[in-house]
């Protein structure tokens, strides 16, 4: 299956349809049922000791579960997120940006199930590994 949309162009629909989150996220690669995801991190993603707090890594996940699902189906701003497992394995570095490497395991009519590992820039570890599973809404006919 091809992408309908690249980094560029999913970029800008997130700009566009998500506003609270322009400038959190830069979309680093998108390939076939693949995506790499930097959250670009700044004070307010930070915990007491600088460590990237886990809303901030949640919401890397849930963000790049939904580019991998868009760079697959094409722009579909009202697909949801239905559930999310999360597995807060390790400390991220202090300060540093976290990156999330996703594979879309399934992609159906109505559901996308997605794995997504996390990495705090410089570690070899995840720091997290999140499975999240998107709602698909259905194509309206004209």
């Amino acid at each position: 299956m091809d992408v309908k949309m690249t980094a560029a162009e999913m970029s800008a629909f997130l700009d566009q349809v998500f506003e609270q989150v322009k400038g959190e996220f830069t979309i680093e690669e998108v390939k076939p049922n693949r995506v790499r995801v930097r959250l670009n991190v700044q004070h307010r993603h930070l915990r007491p000791g600088g460590t990237v707090s886990g809303p901030a890594m949640f919401a890397l996940a849930d963000v790049s579960a939904y580019i991998v699902t868009m760079a697959m189906i094409g722009p579909e701003a009202l697909a949801v997120t239905t559930n999310c497992s999360i597995d807060f394995m390790r400390k991220p570095a202090a300060g540093v940006d976290l990156i999330a490497e996703v594979q879309l395991l399934k992609l159906g009519k109505q559901l996308s199930v997605s794995d997504v590992l996390i990495y705090s820039e410089g570690m070899d570890a995840p720091v997290a590994r999140a499975s999240l599973t998107y709602a698909i809404p259905p194509k309206r006919q004209p």
